[in-house]
């Protein structure tokens, strides 16, 4: 079976793929419309701080620089080479790059004509040493080092981007690049043989000008690995933003278990993320939008980049800033020039998640004094055309509510940025009273969103400038808010370690067997026994007791296909549900268990499915026959502690039944963790399982009772795994 491996030995550095000493070009072009073109330009482009060699065998010179014929010719070792050569011809050029002292190569095209060359090309470049980016890759930028080893433009600023894709990398470029911002370093990921997402996670994350890391990944990996990285930069104040793809239902998968069911590749991710302290988001956009208002809450936001901080002093995490979003809805003050825009804005906003409270009389009687009769003085304000009059009753109001200690966020809706638009005349103020709203919201500790109609004008160039984040749509704003206040109020935790497997292995996964194992780590199960006719149910009857239930063994779903009868009181009954149930089910084995029956119970269920990437991965959830109907799970890496146990059902939809509703006594909570704990250790034990699933396991005051269970084997090389 697959599973995620286990911590790797730290990475080595990456400096020889961001800042290195030398760089050579290997195809270089003086054609435009060649990449060899745009890696070599790029390359010269950052002649002041490193050497830049070209190469090409058929010669011909890149602005006054030859083309020397191979990497033998060099003068000196090159510390990092770009292969941009047809994929035939790349192990020999990381071959002569080897052997001439290179440290780090990008490959721009693919390894070779098969994964398994690809995979011998990293064997030899780390045999060496040296570190490999790609295959299949778009190549490597740092704006603060001069290095541009990629097709495209990359404007300057703070965000890190790790991605899988070249042209969404160019589209968060332009859209960062409208806002005022852009990349502190990027990293195209490509076929991933050697670096890998972690390797560039944690680049980033120690990188001093990298405020905000982007991520876009297809292919996890080590997702383990990646999971605490995630965590680590949420530690040291970086946010990570992470973009992935499977919400549609192409993404699902046909399982023979509710846990295969219920634990889809997403769903894990999500999870992952909410657990690491990262945020899932959709769309590139989404991303950028923020972004933008992360960095505001790192402070200022200018471009150029600042200077690294001491390796000890990590930027300060948004909550350092902005305290007040730890809530869990924050207020929101919304100011339009706009009755209806006003409107909409604070609905935008209360659907994400914030509130939007009406002001005390005290600021209700301030924002008046500020506006003239019949404007709005509520939550929103509606500033009625005041801000035509006077520009600055912008600043006059905004620094009020900023400072009111009401408003946790200020939010501007409207036509503001756009008056330079329709009165050239008026650009000059609208730009001085742009700088009175940027300085209001540093002084004031808080963060203020700007929704506009205007797209580029000299006043917004001023806030982007300034650090405050401006968005064309309002629901733009209050995603990005929204996002920042869910990474505030994270609190991350790393993956605990995989224990070693167990040296006794699960012949199959039946109910017997998978009780049994069970059984063993300390799980509880009604008094049971296991015959094959229906005079051996009778004599087990009287051992177990009645009433008691009889189950149908080797289905996997034993209610959908008349394998479970319950509450059976006396021997005949027990002998008709044997009848009808062979005759259904055609069984050649049953269970005969005792009843459980506390009062107060509330049915869960708790699976463990081995994912690629992620290895094994709990679900805990509301269960019964109506789990995949009510689909109420929630998700963790396994193993787990019992806190994090507890937090998982806490957080379910119908999380009141467990803990009293409507009068009803509470189910005892860490018996329930304590038995998914167990479950979770029991299955990471046995690797040999693709799932490992209690459904129901029963709940109550008194403590929990596992009523079914079962375990589906991994496939042998050959032969079908069996479903007992």
């Amino acid at each position: 079976m697959t599973s995620a491996s286990e911590p790797c030995p730290p990475a080595a550095s990456l400096a020889s793929l961001f800042d290195p000493r030398s760089v050579a070009v290997v195809g270089a072009s003086a054609n435009p419309e060649k990449w060899g073109y745009w890696l070599a330009s790029g390359a010269l482009a950052g002649r002041a701080r490193r050497t830049v060699h070209l190469i090409n065998h058929r010669g011909g010179e890149l602005s006054g620089v030859p083309f020397l014929p191979d990497l033998g010719a060099l003068p000196e070792p090159p510390e990092h080479v770009v292969v941009a050569v047809p994929p035939p011809q790349v192990r020999a050029v990381v071959a002569e790059g080897l052997a001439a002292g290179a440290r780090c190569f990008t490959v721009i095209t693919s390894g070779g004509p098969a994964p398994e060359a690809e995979a011998e090309l990293s064997s030899l470049v780390r045999a060496h040493g040296a570190r490999l980016l790609g295959p299949n890759c778009m190549g490597v930028v740092d704006t603060t080092s001069d290095l541009r080893l990629s097709w495209g433009d990359f404007p300057a600023g703070q965000v890190g981007l790790v991605s899988q894709s070249g042209n969404l990398a160019l589209e968060i470029g332009r859209l960062l690049a409208r806002a005022g911002q852009g990349f502190s370093r990027f990293v195209s990921l490509g076929n991933q043989r050697d670096i890998d997402a972690a390797d560039a996670l944690e680049a980033l994350m120690r990188h001093g000008p990298t405020r905000v890391i982007a991520a876009y990944v297809e292919d996890f990996r080590d997702g383990r690995r990646l999971a605490r990285a995630l965590a680590t930069a949420h530690a040291a104040g970086k946010p990570v933003l992470l973009l992935t793809v499977g919400r549609s239902a192409a993404a699902g998968r046909a399982a023979a278990s509710h846990t295969g069911a219920l634990v889809s590749p997403r769903a894990t991710v999500e999870a992952v993320c909410r657990d690491a302290g990262a945020l899932l988001l959709d769309t590139a956009g989404e991303t950028v939008d923020t972004a933008l208002c992360l960095l505001r809450a790192h402070g200022r936001a200018t471009v150029p980049v600042p200077a690294p901080p001491p390796a000890t002093a990590p930027p300060p995490w948004p909550v350092a800033q902005f305290p007040a979003l730890l809530r869990p809805r924050p207020a929101v003050a919304v100011v339009g020039d706009s009755g209806g825009q006003g409107a909409l804005a604070a609905d935008a906003f209360a659907a994400r998640g914030a509130d939007v409270p009406a002001f005390s009389a005290a600021t209700a009687e301030a924002v008046a004094a500020l506006l003239p009769p019949g404007a709005g003085c509520g939550n929103p304000v509606d500033l009625a055309g005041a801000g035509e009059v006077d520009l600055a009753t912008y600043a006059r109001l905004t620094r009020m509510l900023l400072t009111c200690g009401e408003a946790d966020a200020v939010v501007l809706t409207g036509y503001f940025g756009d008056y330079a638009t329709d009165a050239p005349g008026r650009a000059a103020r609208e730009t001085e009273i742009a700088r009175e709203l940027a300085t209001a919201a540093e002084a004031s500790g808080r963060p203020l969103l700007v929704h506009t109609m205007a797209r580029d004008t000299p006043a917004l160039a001023v806030l982007r400038q300034r650090g405050v984040p401006v968005y064309e749509r309002i629901e733009q704003a209050a995603a990005a808010l929204s996002g920042v206040t869910r990474l505030s109020a994270t609190r991350p935790r790393q993956p605990l370690p995989l224990p070693p497997p167990s040296p006794h292995r699960l012949l199959d996964g039946d109910y017997e067997t998978t009780r049994d194992l069970l059984c063993s780590y300390g799980l509880a199960f009604p008094a049971a026994e296991f015959v094959r006719s229906a005079d051996e149910a009778v004599v087990a009857a009287h051992r177990v007791g009645f009433p008691l239930a009889l189950k149908a063994m080797g289905l996997a779903h034993k209610t959908e296909a008349g394998g479970v009868a319950l509450g059976l009181a006396d021997e005949t009954a027990l002998r008709a549900a044997f009848a009808r149930m062979a005759a259904v089910t055609g069984a050649h084995r049953y269970a005969v268990e005792a009843m459980a029956t506390p009062p107060y119970a509330v049915e869960l269920i708790a699976g463990v499915r081995r994912d690629p990437a992620f290895g094994p991965v709990l679900m805990a959830g509301i269960g019964g026959v109506r789990a995949e109907l009510l689909a109420d799970t929630a998700l963790a890496l396994a193993p787990l502690t019992p806190d994090h146990a507890r937090d998982l059902l806490l957080s379910l939809r119908l999380a009141p039944l467990l803990t009293g509703w409507r009068g009803t006594p509470p189910v005892d909570l860490d018996a329930a963790a304590t038995a998914l704990c167990t479950l979770a250790r029991c299955a990471t034990e046995h690797p040999e399982l693709t799932d490992m699933e209690i459904n129901p396991l029963l709940t109550h005051p008194g403590g929990a009772v596992a009523l079914d269970a079962a375990a589906v084997l991994a496939v042998p090389p050959g032969g079908a795994a069996p479903y007992r």
